[in-house]
C-alpha cells in the first residue's frame, strides 16, 4: 500500500521519520522542521489506518510492508516511535538507511501485556473530552502535543488497536544491528524492560534510557531529545 507522505525540507539528505499508534506526520511539528534545517529533506509516511493514508487490513507485517512500498529511497537516518519503530525495525535491512533510531519501540508484548494495552487503547476512544487525554498524559506533554495527539486519535480507524493488540503476544524484534542502530528508552519503559535492552545490546544495537521521560520523549522534551540525535546522527550518519 502506498501511503501518504509528509514532506520538510529539500535537501540530498533523506530523513524517514515514522509515527506511532494513534499519531501521523503531525507528531512530527518539531523534529521534521529542524532536520530540514540541518540540510535534509524529510518524508514522514503516515501508516495505513492513520492520517491520510489509506484504510485496509492491519497488522504488523502490513505497516512494514507499506514502508518498502513507499519509501523507494536510501534513508541517511529512518526514526521511528513505537509502532513506526517495530515496523521500521521490520525492515530495516531493506530500506538499508544509514543509521537507524527507535524511540520506545513496540518490539515485543507478552500475551499478558497485549491484552492490557488493547483494552487501555480501545478505551482511549470512548473518550469525550481532550482534558481525558491531558489527564492521561500528564503535564510533561507540551499543549500543542496533546491537542495534535487528540486530533490524530480521531483521524486514525479503531480497528488500528485489534491490528497491534491481538491479545496473543509477539516478539518481532530486530536479530542483528545491519547498521549503527540506537534505541531511545523511556524511563521506565513498558516496552524495554532491562531484560531486552540487554538482549538488544547483545544483538549489536545501542540502548540508552532516558531519564525522567515517558513514552514519547522527543514530545516531553524535544530539547535533550534533539540533542542526543544530533550528535548521533555527526557520529554515524
Amino acid at each position: 500500500m502506498r501511503l501518504h507522505v509528509a514532506e520538510w525540507g529539500d535537501g540530498d539528505r533523506y530523513a524517514l521519520l515514522v509515527h506511532g499508534l494513534f499519531s501521523d506526520a503531525n507528531s512530527w511539528h518539531r523534529l521534521g522542521p529542524a532536520l530540514a534545517e540541518r540540510g535534509y529533506h524529510v518524508l514522514a509516511p503516515e501508516l495505513r489506518g492513520h492520517g491520510r493514508s489509506p484504510r485496509g487490513r492491519y497488522s504488523p507485517h502490513d505497516w512494514a510492508m507499506d514502508l518498502i512500498d513507499t519509501v523507494r529511497i536510501r534513508p541517511h537516518v529512518a526514526i521511528g516511535h513505537s509502532l513506526g519503530g517495530l515496523a521500521l525495525g521490520m525492515v530495516a535491512e531493506v530500506l538499508e538507511p544509514a543509521t537507524a533510531v527507535y524511540l520506545d519501540p513496540a518490539w515485543r508484548m507478552s500475551a499478558d501485556q497485549d491484552r492490557s494495552l488493547g483494552a487501555v487503547w480501545s478505551s482511549w476512544l470512548a473518550w469525550t473530552d481532550v482534558q481525558q487525554l491531558r489527564d492521561h498524559l500528564g503535564a510533561r506533554w507540551p499543549e500543542i502535543d496533546v491537542r495534535l495527539r487528540w486530533a490524530s486519535m480521531w483521524r486514525a480507524d479503531p480497528a488500528v488497536v485489534p491490528g497491534l493488540a491481538a491479545g496473543c503476544g509477539y516478539d518481532l524484534s530486530p536479530e542483528r544491528a545491519s547498521m549503527p542502530s540506537l534505541v531511545l528508552a523511556a524511563d521506565p519503559s513498558g516496552f524495554i524492560p532491562p531484560d531486552h535492552a540487554a538482549d538488544l545490546r547483545r544483538r549489536g544495537l545501542r540502548v540508552e534510557t532516558v531519564t525522567g521521560t515517558g513514552h514519547s520523549l522527543f514530545r516531553e522534551d524535544f530539547p535533550r531529545f534533539f540533542g542526543r540525535l544530533d550528535t548521533w546522527l555527526r557520529e554515524h550518519a
